[in-house]
Parts: C-alpha cells; sequence; structure tokens
C-alpha cells in the first residue's frame, strides 16, 4: 500500500487533518506536509509526535502560487493525492501543478481571485475535461460546509426524500473565545466572505441581498435561540445543480452583536479594503526616514487580529451545524434535520485546534480516506454530492463528528 499523500498547508484546518491523518495509518501510508514555512509544518509534526501517534512525516517549504515550485515538490515526492488546504486563491495554481504530475487533488474551498471578493465554482469546474482526460479525480469543497453540507443533503435525498424543496443550511457558532474580536479561520478570508453580498436561490432565479441583511431566530440543539443572517455560500451553487427539485436553498451563519459591531467599525475605517494603498512607513534602522510602501489595509488588519491557531486553549461552547429540509416522500411533505454539534475544548483535548477548524479537517481527512479506499474515485472534478454519501458520514460518526436527525419537527424556515 502506497496511499502517498501530500497536505499543502499548516494552519488550524490542517493541524487537525493532520492528526486524523496519523490517527488513520491503516489507510494512509506516507505523508508529507508542505507549507510556505517549514518551521510550521515541522512544529505541526513535533505536536502530532507529542501526543504519542508514531507515523512517520516528512516536511517541505513550497510557495503555492508558484506552478513551478509546486511541480518541482510534486515529482519529487510523488504523492498520489494532494490535500489543498492553503489559501483558496492557491487552488488553481495547485490544481494545474496535480495536471502536470499526475497527482489528485482534494480541497476545502473553492477558488476565489486575489483582488476580488467573489468565488464561485466556475473556475474550478472549467478543469473537468482535463482532469477527466488526464485520469485523475479533484474532489472539491471537502469541510464542513462546503463538504458535510452537501453530503447531508445527498443521504436525505437518498434515503428520505423523493423530491427535495426547501434546503436551509445553518451554521452555529456559540463558542466563547474571549477575545473583543477574532475570527474562528484565516481573517482575510473570514471577512471577505462575510462582507460581500448575500445569495439565495428561490424558483429558478439568484437572488441577492445586502451584507447581512437578512436574519431571523433559529434554535439549535443544545444551544438555544441564536440570531442567524443569510449570505452567501457555495455549496448552493452546486446544490441546486446536482438536486433540480430545489425550489428554495439559503445559507444561514450565526453572528453575536459584539462581532457585528467590530465588523461594521471594521468597514467603516476601511480596514475591510483588499485593494493597496501605499503608506510612508520608517526606514527601521534610521526612524526619521521613510520609504513608500503598498499595503493591503485588510492583510495588515489580520497580522494584527488573535491568530485563529491560537483560540483554541480558551474557548468554551460548541458549535451547531445542519441542513434543514423540507420535500416529498411517497407523495407526502415531510421535514427532516440532520447536524452535528461539536465541543470546542474536546477538539482542543484531542489536536490543539478549536472547533472551526476541526469540523473542517476531520472532513477533509474523511473524504482523502473514501479517495484511497477506491470510493470517491472517478476521473473528473466533483463536488462531495456527487458521491455515495453513506461510507463518508459513517467515518464522520467514528473520527469525532457524530451527527443526529430529526424528523418532521418545526425547522423554522
Amino acid at each position: 500500500m502506497s496511499n502517498k499523500v501530500l497536505m499543502i498547508g499548516a494552519g488550524g484546518v490542517a493541524t487537525v487533518c493532520a492528526f486524523k491523518i496519523a490517527q488513520n495509518t491503516d489507510v494512509f501510508g506516507e505523508f508529507m506536509i508542505a507549507s510556505h514555512h517549514r518551521e510550521k509544518c515541522v512544529k505541526l509534526v513535533d505536536a502530532i509526535h507529542a501526543k504519542g501517534y508514531k507515523m512517520p512525516i516528512e516536511t517541505a517549504e513550497v510557495d503555492a502560487d508558484s506552478v513551478d515550485q509546486l511541480k518541482e515538490l510534486f515529482n519529487s515526492y510523488k504523492p498520489d493525492l494532494v490535500i489543498n488546504l492553503a489559501l483558496p486563491y492557491q487552488d488553481l495554481s495547485i490544481m494545474e501543478a496535480c495536471l502536470a504530475c499526475g497527482c489528485n487533488y482534494l480541497d476545502t474551498a473553492n477558488y476565489e481571485p486575489k483582488d476580488e471578493a467573489h468565488f464561485e465554482y466556475s473556475w474550478q469546474w472549467a478543469y473537468m475535461d482535463r482532469f477527466k482526460q488526464a485520469g485523475l479525480t479533484a474532489i472539491l469543497g471537502c469541510g464542513f460546509d462546503p463538504g458535510v453540507s452537501q453530503a447531508y443533503t445527498a443521504y436525505a435525498a437518498k434515503h428520505h426524500f423523493d423530491e427535495i424543496h426547501d434546503l436551509d443550511i445553518v451554521d452555529c457558532n456559540a463558542g466563547n473565545h474571549h477575545h473583543a474580536f477574532a475570527t474562528n479561520f484565516n481573517p482575510e478570508i473570514n471577512i471577505r466572505e462575510i462582507t460581500q453580498k448575500g445569495l439565495y436561490y428561490e424558483n429558478g432565479e439568484w437572488k441577492e441581498t445586502e451584507p447581512l441583511a437578512v436574519h431571523q431566530e433559529l434554535t439549535y440543539p443544545n444551544i438555544g435561540k441564536r440570531d442567524s443572517y443569510l449570505m452567501h455560500h457555495e455549496e448552493l451553487e452546486s446544490l441546486v445543480k446536482n438536486y433540480p427539485t430545489i425550489k428554495r436553498a439559503r445559507f444561514w451563519m450565526t453572528f453575536g452583536k459584539q462581532y457585528l459591531t467590530y465588523l461594521d467599525c471594521i468597514q467603516n475605517l476601511g480596514m475591510s479594503r483588499i485593494d493597496p494603498i501605499t503608506y510612508e512607513a520608517p526606514l527601521a534602522d534610521d526612524p526619521e526616514k521613510t520609504v513608500k510602501v503598498n499595503i493591503v489595509p485588510l492583510q495588515f488588519l489580520k497580522a494584527v487580529l488573535p491568530n485563529p491557531q491560537d483560540l483554541g486553549s480558551n474557548y468554551d461552547g460548541e458549535t451547531s451545524i445542519g441542513c434543514r429540509i423540507r420535500g416529498i416522500k411517497d407523495g407526502k411533505e415531510h421535514t427532516y434535520y440532520i447536524y452535528n454539534n461539536c465541543k470546542h475544548q474536546d477538539a482542543y483535548n484531542e489536536t490543539g485546534m478549536q472547533g472551526v477548524s476541526y469540523t473542517t479537517g476531520v472532513p477533509a481527512m474523511c473524504g482523502a480516506m473514501m479517495f484511497f479506499k477506491g470510493l470517491w474515485k472517478k476521473p473528473g472534478v466533483w463536488n462531495v454530492e456527487d458521491f455515495d454519501p453513506d461510507p463518508f458520514l459513517e467515518q464522520l460518526n467514528k473520527q469525532g463528528l457524530p451527527w443526529h436527525e430529526e424528523f418532521d419537527k418545526d425547522i423554522e424556515l
């Protein structure tokens, strides 16, 4: 068994995924972690080994923006599968390198251009024919949402509905990290996503809203009522394509008032801008002299905010993410709610990361496991719902993300 995997990234999600790979050496053979900063990879490997996992793990330094550097690394290591847990800006360069070197591909977030806060699957779907012709598999968006949310929908369609009519993906983080303001994953990506206009699907059309303008109170298991805001989220794009009976599809996420107040200030101060501005910076060796430099305000903000990787130790509470579905089975209308709750402290005790990283990193490993077992392996570029959800959801139960079902109850939407 080779089952050789190369993971790009060494952040919070990558940390969880790496821990889970090291826990499943019956499936994963050889393992390398590569990042722009090799010392982060080495630190991660040390943390895994300190927990008693014996899997040998190699490390490497690579610039994921550089197709040439990626090709050199892939040709040297020859992985069967590349798990991309780098930045969404880098999806296409990594896919290009995979095609050039004969590597299969998996990621957790779809591509977005660096100079525009906009994301959709069209850029990656355009690689379908090339991956098919190369005989390679690309699995897109295999985190929680996107990812598990699509497997939940596929499971509902397979087992409980003849037609799905209404789909609402609901994402609640009821944890408290005890910081005035912090984001649960890369601040730059997080703030770009949240400040975009909302988008939902209804009766064959996409409808746009102002950012966070539509909200309502929803009740989450073991948590209670939370204000939930309608947002644009990428998995809706593939789900309405793959399940054409859907009449309405929406995505909701919870935010506290303090978080939204800080976010409003960040926007009003111009700190969420992604265009470069010129700044006269004092020279380190002669502060009275300055040099003009270009900085992106949002990237500067990212540098001063708490690192999401460091939130876990003091994080309490839990997340609750799931799908609320209304549809038809045997001519009768039914509702269905499938969800997972994840406690931040449980995630931290196992991996040193908080629950948001955990709920994304575990599915990434499970998707890789499905590939190596031959269950999610077909040439082309695919979303999670294009595969059989049953073995994937079975593994989530075993790997720390157990799911629950509620039938024919008020889904509030």
